[in-house]
């Protein structure tokens, strides 16, 4: 008897660092690491400004948005990414996490974390944490089953 169920869509995400981060070693190992979860992943690269992000967004249609930063700018950068995404009709409710190095002493400030998902990111992520946020895909229901 034929499987009458429809197989499930894999999850797409994009992936992309911050205007001012230039690094893209983060944005390939990020990508792999989706890829292997199940995703569909659409790698912007690195210096992405807000307007380019929030468009590639609407054209995508992902079910995650994982912005990464090396340079420690994550968070001022954050916030604009975060303040412009959730201005952009259709993007409102968009998962979206950041992690990385959000500063330059490299030191994880819960204050910064709080203003981030203040800001609309869904989760904020320290450099040391992957484990979190491959928990986080999974407990979100973004993880494909081999």
């Amino acid at each position: 008897m034929p499987n009458s169920t429809p197989p499930r869509k894999r999850p797409t995400s994009v992936v992309s660092s911050t205007v001012s981060d230039s690094h893209t070693w983060n944005l390939v190992y990020m990508q792999l690491l989706l890829e292997e979860m199940g995703h569909d992943v659409v790698n912007l690269g690195a210096c992405v400004p807000e307007k380019l992000l929030a468009e590639e967004c609407l054209r995508h249609e992902p079910d995650l948005l994982v912005v990464s930063s090396v340079n420690g700018h994550g968070f001022n950068d954050g916030l604009r990414i975060a303040s412009h995404v959730r201005s952009v009709a259709g993007l409102e409710h968009l998962c979206m996490v950041i992690g990385g190095k959000l500063s330059v002493d490299g030191v994880r400030d819960v204050g910064f974390t709080r203003r981030l998902l203040n800001a609309g990111f869904d989760a904020v992520f320290g450099d040391d944490e992957l484990p979190a946020f491959r928990s986080f895909v999974e407990v979100c229901g973004l993880r494909v089953s081999a």
